[in-house]
């Protein structure tokens, strides 16, 4: 188990750094290909010559990319200076740099915004996974029932509506029609049930989502095993049907979807864009979608790295988890 877990975590290293390669270049290499200064996004296209290589020196942007790049990856380790004439101003680690429209350092932030989304992401994840297979699981036991289809039906409604349908569905009905809750979102230190009445509906906007696509994966992958010999075995032992669906077919199940969750969850962490949009939710995704528009490229790429640190390590955890819900499943 040791030895896995090392050789995981030096791939994860490998991955993390061949993906910050690739998104520094891309945000930092290929502007230049195509003939655009970086430094224009910084301080607009009119600046005059004197104050654009001002910004090239300061922002580090006249060094060779290799070079760019290896100051770029020892910030986030060790910190940074950038030297404005005289003056030196330093960046404390993990430095992703400075906002391109505001100056101000990356890091801060994305910290300010990762709680709300990871608030989120949290909460979606639980309701969606209780949900999603518990409904995948009824639906599996009374398959071709009425109960079945009709689940079914909810869940084919579920994957087929985007979140910013559903989420402004659930805005007129509860928040402006019914006027059950305000939907704004609080801080969960100013009061947590304005926190909790702000993030409900973002909550099971999500949710419906994803509980969607894991009642239907459950499903499908219930009825698989519950034609197993195991299974058959279990039962002619005259073991009770809930100790054969708790005990044996529920492991087994739960294999392939902790693999989705992994992705999953990590991507939400990442950024839920559309449900942070739609609900005006401070976080990482609404972030993302003003740094696109301002073409703001460090503040990109810090989200960018931010996510896939979140899908690499969720998807370790979930590689960790799998010997502990499915014995037949063994790390070495």
């Amino acid at each position: 188990m040791l030895a896995y877990i090392i050789r995981r975590l030096f791939a994860v290293v490998v991955m993390l750094l061949v993906i910050t390669l690739v998104t520094f270049g891309i945000f930092f290499l290929i502007p230049k290909w195509v003939g655009v200064d970086p430094a224009t996004y910084f301080i607009g296209k009119q600046a005059d010559p004197a104050s654009l290589e001002g910004i090239r020196k300061k922002m580090g942007l006249d060094d060779p990319i290799l070079v760019q790049f290896g100051k770029f990856l020892w910030g986030l380790v060790a910190g940074r200076d950038y030297a404005n004439g005289t003056d030196v101003t330093h960046c404390s680690a993990p430095c992703f740099g400075y906002s391109f429209r505001n100056e101000q350092a990356i890091w801060p932030v994305l910290t300010d915004r990762l709680p709300v989304t990871m608030q989120l992401a949290a909460g979606a994840c639980v309701i969606w996974v209780v949900v999603g297979v518990g409904t995948g699981v009824v639906s599996a036991l009374k398959r071709g029932s009425a109960l079945d289809r009709s689940l079914m039906t909810v869940a084919l409604a579920g994957v087929s509506l985007p979140i910013y349908f559903t989420g402004m569905i659930a805005l007129a009905v509860v928040v402006y029609g019914l006027g059950w809750i305000d939907g704004q979102y609080v801080p969960f230190g100013e009061s947590a049930s304005g926190w909790f009445g702000g993030m409900l509906l973002p909550w099971v906007t999500l949710a419906f989502l994803y509980a969607a696509m894991y009642a239907r994966m459950t499903r499908a992958t219930m009825l698989e095993i519950m034609g197993e010999d195991y299974i058959r075995t279990a039962r002619a032992k005259g073991l009770r049907e809930p100790v054969v669906i708790g005990k044996h077919a529920m492991r087994s199940t739960m294999t392939p979807v902790l693999t989705i969750l992994g992705m999953d969850l990590g991507a939400l962490v990442g950024g839920a864009i559309l449900t942070e949009t739609t609900f005006s939710l401070p976080g990482i995704g609404q972030a993302a979608v003003k740094a696109i528009s301002d073409k703001d490229f460090p503040l990109i790429l810090g989200v960018t790295l931010i996510a896939a640190v979140a899908v690499v390590v969720a998807n370790l955890l979930v590689d960790l988890l799998y010997a502990v819900v499915d014995p037949r499943v063994r790390l070495s």
